[in-house]
């Protein structure tokens, strides 16, 4: 495929997701993350490879424009890797948890490509976070692809990314947790703070 096809069938596919996305999910998101905003909760945001990377620019974006308290385990590189050594990858996102006393005023948004699947192997270390969060009552969200997995089998709310292109997944996935999550703290219902460039006149 040339250069010029790929890029429109890129943008081409962008619109069928956003078409497609579901609303209501993203809905039910900003509902739970408001009940979070109100009873001042914490909101932890996992993700790992590239969504970990987008987890910290929204716990960014969650703190400073929607004036939640917010975290990524994956932000601090001495205690992921610490915890990966000494207690091992699978472990690594509950343990963490645990030692942030995550309870029931609290909330998960796990960015994913896949949401986990204890069974055949992948991101069990979401899984069991996950697992470690319905046991104390936490609300659990996603922005996740493919059919969501795990995420989208306990979670509360969850925006499934629609796979429309079986050889961009990964990229369009992880790019829509970004516009997705931009919509939410940028949103008149989640918005606290004025961002800076819509404030300068």
């Amino acid at each position: 495929m040339e250069l010029e096809d790929y890029i429109n069938t890129y943008f081409k596919d962008c619109v069928e997701i956003i078409n497609q996305i579901d609303r209501e999910q993203i809905t039910k998101i900003a509902t739970i993350l408001k009940k979070i905003q109100t009873r001042q909760g914490r909101l932890f945001i996992l993700g790992v490879g590239g969504s970990a990377g987008n987890a910290s620019h929204a716990v960014n974006d969650f703190r400073k424009i929607a004036g939640i308290e917010s975290y990524a385990p994956t932000d601090n590189v001495s205690e992921l890797t610490a915890r990966v050594n000494d207690d091992g990858w699978e472990t690594v996102f509950i343990n963490w948890l645990k030692g942030s006393r995550l309870n029931s005023k609290d909330g998960i948004i796990v960015f994913s490509v896949g949401g986990g699947n204890a069974e055949k192997n992948v991101s069990v270390n979401l899984v069991r976070a996950l697992q470690y969060a319905k046991e104390v009552g936490a609300s659990i969200m996603g922005i996740v692809g493919r059919d969501g997995g795990y995420t989208a089998m306990v979670a509360d709310a969850c925006v499934i990314i629609p796979p429309v292109n079986d050889e961009t997944i990964t990229p369009q996935t992880e790019a829509f947790q970004a516009v997705i999550w931009h919509l939410l703290v940028s949103s008149p219902e989640m918005r606290k703070f004025e961002m800076k460039w819509e404030s300068t006149k």
